[in-house]
C-alpha cells in the first residue's frame, strides 16, 4: 500500500487537531454504535491468544471495547493487567513479556499483540527481542519511527514532551520492518503524534494502513476494528496485505490511496 501524500501542515493545523481530539474520538464512538451491525461481516480466523496493550497514561479500561469485540470473534483476548501505562519501567517491560510467554505456553501457540500508541511500541520491541513468542503485531497510532532502536522511550512527564516533539519532526524515515507480520494503523489527522512517525518499511509481511480516526479514537473506530479483525484472521504463513472492504459502503471508512 503506497504512502499517501501529506496534508498541509503547520502549527495552526496541529493545534486544531489536538484541540478536537476528544470530540473526534466521540464521533468514532458514535460511528461504532451506528455501524456495529455491519461489523458482524468482519473476518474471523483461527482462534489464538491476543493481548491488547493500552497507550500512555491509559489502562485496560481504554481497551475494553476492542477486547470485547475480539472476544465475540472467538479470540481468547486479555488486557495487560498492569494498571495505568506510565512508561516502560522494568516491571512493565518484564510484565508484558511474562504475560505473552504465559499465554503462548497455555495455548501452545504464539500470541498476536494489538498495541495502542505507546502500547504498540512495547509490542514491536517484544517482537524484535522474542519473535518466537509473537504471531503478529498490530499497532494503532504508535510513533515507533520517532524512537530509534537504541533509545529508551521516556516515562512520566518526559513522555508528554517526547510526544509533543514528535509533532515538530522535519524528516522521519519509516522504521525497519519486523521479522513477524506487522500492520501499523495510522491517521493523517492524528492530533497527538505526527502520523509519519507511525510508518514502517513495507514488505512481504509488513504494511501501513490509513484510517480517518483521531489518536484517542483509535480503539473505538469502526474502520480500525475492521482492520484488526482482518489482520488477526490471516492464516499462519499465508499473510496478505490488507484490502479495503468493498461491501456495504465500508470502503468509505478508509482514505483513498
Amino acid at each position: 500500500m503506497s504512502t499517501p501524500s501529506e496534508p498541509a501542515r503547520g502549527e495552526r493545523v496541529d493545534n486544531l487537531l489536538a484541540l478536537t481530539e476528544p470530540a473526534r474520538a466521540m464521533v468514532s464512538a458514535g460511528a461504532l454504535a451506528a455501524g456495529y451491525p455491519l461489523l458482524r461481516f468482519a473476518a474471523r480466523g483461527e482462534p489464538h491468544p491476543v493481548v491488547v496493550l493500552p497507550g500512555w497514561l491509559a489502562s485496560d479500561v481504554s481497551t475494553r471495547t476492542i477486547r470485547r469485540w475480539l472476544g465475540t470473534l472467538g479470540y481468547p483476548t486479555v488486557g495487560w493487567d498492569l494498571g495505568r501505562n506510565r512508561g516502560p519501567r522494568p516491571e512493565v517491560v518484564e510484565g508484558v513479556r511474562a504475560l505473552v510467554e504465559r499465554l503462548a505456553d497455555e495455548h501452545g501457540t504464539s500470541v498476536s499483540i494489538v498495541g495502542q500508541s505507546l502500547g504498540g511500541i512495547y509490542a514491536r520491541r517484544l517482537a524484535e527481542r522474542s519473535p518466537h513468542l509473537v504471531r503478529q503485531v498490530v499497532s494503532l497510532g504508535s510513533p515507533f519511527a520517532g524512537v530509534t532502536p537504541r533509545e529508551r522511550p521516556p516515562s512520566g512527564a518526559g513522555m508528554y514532551r517526547a510526544y509533543r516533539e514528535l509533532r515538530a519532526v522535519e524528516e522521519v524515515r519509516p522504521a525497519r520492518a519486523l521479522k513477524v507480520p506487522s500492520t501499523s494503523v495510522y491517521s493523517r489527522w492524528d492530533g497527538v503524534v505526527d502520523w509519519r512517525t507511525c510508518l514502517q518499511e513495507e514488505g512481504p509481511t509488513s504494511e501501513n494502513v490509513a484510517v480517518h480516526a483521531s489518536h484517542l479514537g483509535m480503539g473505538v473506530d469502526p474502520a480500525v476494528l475492521w482492520v484488526v479483525a482482518d489482520r488477526l484472521a490471516q492464516p499462519r504463513g499465508a499473510w496478505r496485505p490488507f484490502q479495503r472492504p468493498t461491501r456495504f459502503g465500508l470502503r468509505a471508512l478508509f482514505p483513498a490511496d
